[in-house]
C-alpha cells in the first residue's frame, strides 16, 4: 500500500544554484478522484498534505485558503459536475509567486457563474464561488481540449 506522500504525481523544475541545490521554480501535484463525497474528503485532506510537505503549514493562512479553495472547487465538481463512473481531478501548482488550484469534471454544459447577488439567508447552496472569488486572486473555467468537461482554477498570489 502506498504512503499518502506516494499518492499521485508530483514534478518539480528548477534550475541549480551554485551549491548545486536546485532553486526550485515550479511544483506540481495532480492526481484523479471518484466523484464522491469520499473522493472529495481524501482529495481535500491531499491538497492540504501537499500544501504541508512544500512548506505552507497546516495552520498557516495559505495552507488554509487554498485548502478552503480548493474545498469549494472540489465539492462543485461532485455536486454539478459529476457524470456516473467519470472521475474528477485535481491539480495544484506552486511557483514562486502563486499557488493555482485546478479541479476538472466532466460536465462541459454545466460552467460555473458568479452571481453578483447572495443566495437568500436560508438557502442551502450557492455561495461557494462567493467564497472562492473572496479568497482567491483570481479564478475562472476552462473547457478541456482533449476530452469533454472543464477545468475550474483559482490562484493565490504570494507574498
Amino acid at each position: 500500500m502506498k504512503t499518502p506522500h506516494t499518492l499521485g504525481t508530483e514534478a518539480t523544475t528548477g534550475r541549480p544554484t551554485q551549491s548545486g541545490q536546485p532553486d526550485v521554480a515550479e511544483s506540481e501535484f495532480s492526481m484523479r478522484f471518484t466523484s464522491t463525497p469520499r473522493g472529495a474528503r481524501l482529495a481535500r485532506r491531499l491538497v492540504s498534505h501537499r500544501l504541508d510537505r512544500w512548506g505552507f503549514s497546516y495552520d498557516g493562512t495559505v495552507n488554509e485558503t487554498v485548502t478552503l479553495i480548493a474545498a469549494e472547487l472540489i465539492a462543485n465538481a461532485v455536486r454539478h459536475g459529476h457524470v456516473p463512473g467519470r472521475d474528477f481531478g485535481v491539480r495544484l501548482t506552486r511557483t514562486l509567486l502563486c499557488l493555482r488550484v485546478e479541479v476538472t469534471d466532466t460536465r462541459t454544459e454545466r460552467l460555473p457563474v458568479l452571481s453578483a447577488e447572495e443566495p437568500p439567508g436560508d438557502a442551502e447552496s450557492g455561495r461557494g464561488l462567493l467564497l472562492v472569488a473572496g479568497l482567491s486572486s483570481r479564478w475562472g473555467a476552462t473547457p478541456r481540449e482533449a476530452a469533454p468537461g472543464k477545468t475550474v482554477w483559482a490562484e493565490l498570489r504570494l507574498g
